[in-house]
């Protein structure tokens, strides 16, 4: 009986600003010492987020300012969180306007480079690394202000009844970031304006709303029961925090179906977005078990090892007498610091704590070698907790995701993939995770860290519905992808894309088994002829779909040149920048002139009137389509069953993170290793 827990914990650059002149980079934000550029200013950063019917808009407008005498290139890096489609790129340069078209990325790149040499204003957002994006802005002209407007959306989920929304800015501590830091230093505080403005509607009436750490600097308005805006004004704040806001839904709230679909042609086929929160509070489960602490002790983690070895050494400090702990470091090697299984006596505690406070940083980081040695030695008459914690730069060993799936289905674990901060290595989690039937959130250090760990520790403590499959009957439904796991633990929100052919009565249907059990649930509902409320839905489809195929490719289903050229078809087509296509900004003319259509105009402006139709109504849309025949028997399970909230605390992310999910964990969950 084997449980596997990983902690993935790394955070990236959030803004980097990067000067040049015609022949190669020079200063700014990352100026490397000694240039004899100024950086270029940042003087107002602006984000509008709009949360509505399970998925948020955010529009991003920030003003630079270039204070030298020459006119420049820069390099605008950010990162966007996990599932974000990146849908719009606009260039305010004087008074003119320019916007963004996606094109294959080479042919991006090469128009770029001939537009900038022509001395043209142009502009290029790629994507850069796991979930970070770049963009290239020519010229920022001397002694002037340029303006950039990115729009991008994502999927909300509710957990718990709690749902969360991340903007991201935190920078991070790994290896190449740090080596970044200390060649280039930052300059990331706001000269003069910094604001967010977040717009809430949801359907079910909203008991809470709070933005943590920002809670002085917020003006929340409560316009009725699921209608809040909140802003947040701070002169020059430090773009160096992210923006977390949690809002909490009403108690007792049923189980429910929610469909958003989009559909404009009645000859075409339509998109929807399912989103099904099961009204099924699943038993509590008890029992004992042996822990394997494995600790990334590389070089990125020098800022971080603090409170990593604080957080283990308070977790060990809590354990019972009867538990058995292994801890396990790791950099370009693995090594086995307690060498074997020992018992939580009170003497063998004391003496291990001294050892990981003792623990330096340095060298790469070699998860493979880490995770293996984690699974050795593992006793079946046991349940067992492995805990990864690591910043998740696989740059030594084995780095290719097929072989950490091929190493995780030798073994019948659960994994639960805990990703603390931005562009952390989601993709590899994934892998990792889905194909144990595990789980994997992500956590950043500006969320309340103790409501996110006990979201974690109820579903990990009670049982959850094995072999689960969703099919839909009635209505021809295809390219069905999205979260579809074969668990569903407990609060879990699943949220499923798919397109189908045409309108009609259709039937959804969920078959599970719980504690060996088969149970199948059932409701009826239509899927419309047309419907162009969201044609949001569209983008977010094809973006899933992408995810879908990288696990393929991760997984070694599909080969490397396949699911390149899917992607890029996916990207043309629905206008997303991948790693297979860049967005590139001209004006009018310049596309003309390169034989470029309009097909990102075209279709953001059709998003931004049905956005604008929305916002018009007083309340949103109710979705729900299983109302007549509830698709689940009981109310979606929450944490907090009093209506209290989550705070943060005053340990650090790492130490709480760690110390309420571990200590006292004793957890015998039904799954043996195999032979």
């Amino acid at each position: 009986m084997k449980t596997l827990s990983c902690f993935i914990t790394k955070t990236t650059a959030a803004l980097a600003i990067a000067l040049a002149t015609a022949t190669g980079y020079s200063a700014g934000t990352l100026t490397p010492k000694g240039s004899t550029n100024a950086p270029i200013a940042i003087r107002d950063h602006h984000v509008k987020v709009t949360i509505n019917n399970g998925f948020a808009q955010t529009e991003v407008t920030q003003t630079f300012f270039n204070p030298n005498t020459v006119d420049l290139e820069a390099v605008y890096r950010f990162p966007l969180p996990k599932s974000a489609s990146l849908s719009e790129v606009t260039l305010t340069m004087g008074e003119r306007d320019i916007h963004g078209e996606v094109v294959e990325k080479e042919k991006a790149e090469t128009i770029y480079e001939s537009e900038k040499q022509a001395g043209n204003d142009t502009g290029l957002a790629t994507k850069e690394g796991i979930q970070a994006f770049e963009f290239k802005v020519h010229p920022v002209k001397a002694n002037d202000e340029t303006r950039i407007r990115i729009v991008y959306y994502q999927p909300i989920k509710i957990d718990t009844g709690i749902g969360r929304y991340l903007y991201p800015l935190e920078e991070g501590g790994t290896d190449d970031v740090a080596a970044a830091s200390f060649w280039n230093p930052v300059n990331d505080v706001v000269e003069r304006n910094f604001s967010a403005e977040v717009i809430l509607k949801s359907a079910v009436p909203i008991e809470q709303v709070r933005l943590p750490g920002f809670e002085n600097e917020t003006t929340t308005d409560k316009l009725n029961n699921g209608h809040y805006r909140l802003l947040l004004e701070k002169p020059g704040q430090a773009l160096n925090r992210d923006l977390v806001v949690y809002y909490r839904l009403a108690q007792d709230l049923p189980g429910r179906v929610e469909m958003i679909p989009f559909r404009d042609d009645e000859t075409g086929n339509g998109t929807f977005m399912m989103v099904v929160t099961p009204g099924i509070d699943l038993q509590p489960i008890t029992g004992g078990a042996d822990y394997v602490y494995v600790l990334d002790t590389s070089g990125s983690m020098s800022s971080k090892i603090h409170t990593l070895t604080d957080g283990v050494a308070r977790v060990i400090g809590k354990m019972s007498p009867k538990d058995r702990y292994r801890v396990i470091t790791f950099s370009n090697h693995a090594t086995d610091l307690t060498r074997g299984w020992i018992t939580a006596t009170p003497e063998n505690v004391e003496d291990t704590i001294q050892q990981i406070q003792k623990l330096r940083t340095n060298g790469g980081t070699n998860v493979y070698e880490g995770l293996s040695m984690a699974m050795e030695e593992l006793d079946d008459d046991r349940a067992t907790s492995v805990v990864l914690v690591t910043d998740g730069v696989t740059n030594k060993g084995i780095v290719d995701p097929v072989k950490f799936h091929e190493l995780t289905k030798q073994h019948d674990i659960r994994i639960f993939g805990f990703l603390l901060g931005n562009s952390a290595n989601w993709p590899l989690m994934r892998t990792i995770c889905d194909g144990s039937g595990g789980f994997y959130a992500g956590v950043s250090n500006a969320d309340d860290i103790m409501g996110q760990i006990l979201q974690a520790k109820s579903k990990i403590l009670h049982e959850s519905l094995h072999d689960a499959e969703f099919t839909i009957k009635g209505v021809k439904t295809f390219n069905v992808s999205g979260e579809m796991p074969r668990k569903i633990y407990r609060g879990e929100q699943l949220i499923l894309f798919g397109q189908y052919e045409k309108g009609g009565r259709a039937e959804l249907t969920l078959k599970a088994r719980l504690t060996g059990e088969d149970k199948t649930y059932r409701t009826a509902f239509d899927f419309p002829a047309i419907d162009t409320d969201n044609p949001e839905i569209e983008r977010l489809w094809a973006l899933d779909q992408i995810e879908q195929i990288k696990l393929r490719a991760n997984r070694g289903e599909m080969p490397t040149g396949e699911s390149e050229e899917a992607i890029r078809d996916l990207g043309l087509h629905y206008q997303l920048v991948t790693d297979e296509t860049s967005m590139l900004v001209l004006d009018d003319a310049g596309f003309e002139k390169h034989g470029i259509g309009r097909n990102n105009r075209e279709r953001a402006a059709r998003e931004l009137a049905a956005q604008s139709a929305r916002n018009s109504s007083p309340a949103p849309t109710n979705y729900r389509v299983d109302k007549t025949k509830p698709f689940t028997p009981g109310n979606a399970p929450r944490i907090f069953k009093g209506g209290g909230g989550g705070g943060g605390g005053a340990l650090p992310p790492f130490a709480v993170l760690l110390m309420l999910l571990f200590s006292g964990l004793a957890t015998r969950l039904g799954i043996r290793r195999k032979a």
